[in-house]
């Protein structure tokens, strides 16, 4: 078989599992088969709503043949760290990253509660260099944190990656910054994205951060932030760029909800 008969044969079983289920949904009505359990989830509750359908499923299935998903396939880089709330540092929140290394100085990021399947998106995070922080106005750079602390701490893991890769990376992250945004405040228990968006910020300095918490992360991703200092000791600890880490002034930016007149309505 050549790669287009291949090519037709898969787009074939595709779009016949796609009919195949139409057509069971048409036969069987509202029917619905038992639904699998979720997934454990060690970030907090699933999300609200009952558990997929084996209809659902199926669709599913029959897309994930058929359609291709680049920007996804390309988000190649994982990293496990921790975040803050940019108005209360007694918030902290477990973030797993997924990027892709758009260009040697920016990285762009989905964030999820946790590695699995059932994981919730929760939020965003573009990543810059140096170079390009130097760049930004000062009302913007106000909305950026530094990586210096998070990756020569230890703090920032790249699970499954062997240490002396994760080190090289680590090096060439210590001088970039994050400006975050987190969609869902999952910290607070809510199984539904309430609210907008809230600026996050990252941890610059032992002690921030409750060493619990990461002893926790550490067991459940089977890292150690310990060794992860030790390996990345010889990483020169960058001095922050002026404006960056606002939070440090003792106020930071932080969005509210306001209402403004609807322009161009139609």
């Amino acid at each position: 078989m050549n790669r287009l008969q291949s090519k037709l044969h898969r787009r074939s079983l595709g779009t016949s599992l796609l009919l195949t289920t139409a057509a069971t949904v048409c036969a069987c009505g509202a029917a619905h088969a038992q639904a699998p359990q979720p997934h454990p989830h060690p970030a907090g509750p699933a999300a609200a709503g009952d558990p997929q359908s084996a209809r659902s499923r199926a669709l599913e299935a029959g897309a994930a043949f058929l359609q291709g998903k680049a920007p996804l396939n390309a988000m190649n880089l994982y990293l496990n760290g921790f975040h803050f709330y940019a108005d209360d540092m007694g918030r902290p929140v477990e973030a797993h990253h997924f990027c892709t290394h758009l260009t040697e100085d920016f990285h762009q990021c989905i964030i999820f509660d946790a590695n699995n399947e059932q994981a919730r998106l929760i939020g965003i995070e573009y990543i810059i260099s140096e170079r390009l922080f130097e760049q930004l106005p000062d009302d913007e750079r106000q909305l950026w944190h530094s990586h210096a602390y998070e990756t020569t701490s230890g703090l920032l893991a790249m699970p499954g990656i062997p240490d002396a890769v994760e080190t090289v990376a680590m090096r060439s992250l210590a001088t970039t910054y994050g400006k975050t945004w987190h969609t869902w405040q999952i910290d607070r228990g809510d199984t539904l994205p309430f609210g907008i968006p809230q600026l996050m910020m990252g941890y610059t300095r032992d002690g921030q951060l409750d060493p619990a918490l990461i002893a926790e992360r550490d067991r459940n991703l089977r890292v150690s932030t310990s060794d992860n200092r030790r390996a990345r000791a010889d990483i020169p600890v960058p001095t922050p760029a002026r404006g960056a880490n606002a939070w440090e002034r003792g106020d930071t930016p932080q969005l509210t909800v306001h209402h403004v007149p609807t322009q161009n309505r139609r």
